[in-house]
């Protein structure tokens, strides 16, 4: 990681301006969001180098010249078009907001989910509750909710949390099957989608996904629906209940983006206990998103700033964290590392654990 380590190069008079960025950031993202939701950036877009006027803009779109000339001349302060006489012009960063898919679950995920929620980022921050959650309902983590979510907010969580997911079962698949495992546990198995992937990357391979119960119903349908329930079984449990086992017998356990949803002390029971119900031969597959693992800059900013919807929104006390926290947790918990990979789809790393000898 080569970012991080020293201060920026920039100068005083360039900070100023990205600090004032910073104080207008609410409103800047309100903006792109809305150039784009009325279609001003894709019909800008499509125009190419001929670009369009306002009166162009207005004939297409349900607003006012003015509605239109306010979101356009913060555009333009924003970067993401350019002027050419009376005529406006997509440039990059505009160009990204339209075409990059990543750039849009972002700024669904922050816009349905975490927007109005982070005006309790001060609150949460000092009492380490997720204050901002109570803007969809009276709940104390996000979790056993996510099925009462409503519709929209649902939708974007959902697709934040499978887009940087599936870009890696490509790569893991093949991976997780070298030691051809029989029976996987699925670890906060979700919605099912891992399961699913395995069932049909392996005709043999059974899945048990421990879950809570909300989303152990929508896994199982997921399963019957794809033809696969007789592989695919429910363990219901509560994972912060520290008297909680483990579904026996798994060959290989696994993890995806499952422990950054909680605190230090509740990984250490999780992964202890994990340990607990392993045998000599199974292993522990643990897959996240480390910030100081990521390959580019741009990636570690995505990162941090998803630790701070855990801290308003989701359960007040966990995040994402930095690889060496993981590890030094992996040991407390008594496993070892047998294999570390990093940039796996989108800037995840795999780690491969088994149990320490003198925990057998």
């Amino acid at each position: 990681m080569a970012f991080y380590q020293s201060p920026m190069k920039i100068s005083a008079f360039d900070a100023k301006f990205e600090a004032q960025k910073i104080a207008f950031a609410p409103i800047s993202f309100q903006v792109a969001r809305c150039l784009l939701k009325f279609g001003i950036l894709e019909q800008i877009d499509t125009s190419a180098e001929q670009g369009c006027s306002l009166d162009d803009i207005e004939k297409k779109t349900e607003l006012s010249q003015y509605a239109i000339s306010v979101l356009i001349d913060m555009g333009l302060s924003m970067g993401l078009l350019w002027q050419k006489e009376d005529r406006y012009l997509l440039d990059k960063i505009g160009h990204f907001l339209v075409e990059d898919d990543m750039a849009k679950v972002n700024l669904n995920f922050v816009h349905d989910v975490c927007y109005q929620g982070m005006f309790e980022l001060e609150a949460s921050l000092v009492e380490g509750k997720p204050k901002g959650l109570k803007v969809f309902g009276d709940w104390n983590t996000i979790y056993p909710t996510l099925s009462e979510l409503p519709g929209q907010v649902k939708k974007s969580w959902f697709e934040f949390d499978h887009y940087y997911s599936d870009h890696a079962f490509g790569q893991l698949l093949p991976l997780i099957f070298q030691a051809k495992p029989a029976h996987i546990v699925d670890v906060g198995g979700n919605t099912g989608k891992w399961a699913l992937a395995c069932t049909a990357y392996d005709s043999n391979v059974k899945v048990t996904i421990m879950d809570l119960p909300g989303q152990l119903k929508v896994a199982l349908k997921n399963a019957e629906e794809k033809g696969v329930a007789d592989r695919v079984s429910g363990f219901q449990c509560d994972l912060l209940k520290e008297s909680q086992e483990f579904c026996p017998n798994g060959d290989l356990y696994w993890m995806s983006q499952f422990l950054d949803c909680f605190s230090k002390e509740q990984i250490l029971s999780i992964l202890t206990r994990t340990a607990q119900s392993m045998s000599a031969n199974s292993e522990l597959c643990i897959l996240e998103t480390y910030w100081d693992r990521q390959p580019f800059e741009a990636g570690a900013y995505c990162v941090n700033a998803t630790s701070i919807y855990f801290t308003a929104m989701a359960n007040g006390d966990s995040r994402m964290y930095h690889s060496k926290e993981m590890l030094t947790l992996i040991s407390q918990a008594g496993l070892y590392v047998d294999e570390d990979i990093d940039e796996i789809g989108l800037g995840h790393t795999l780690l491969r654990c088994k149990r320490k000898p003198t925990q057998l």
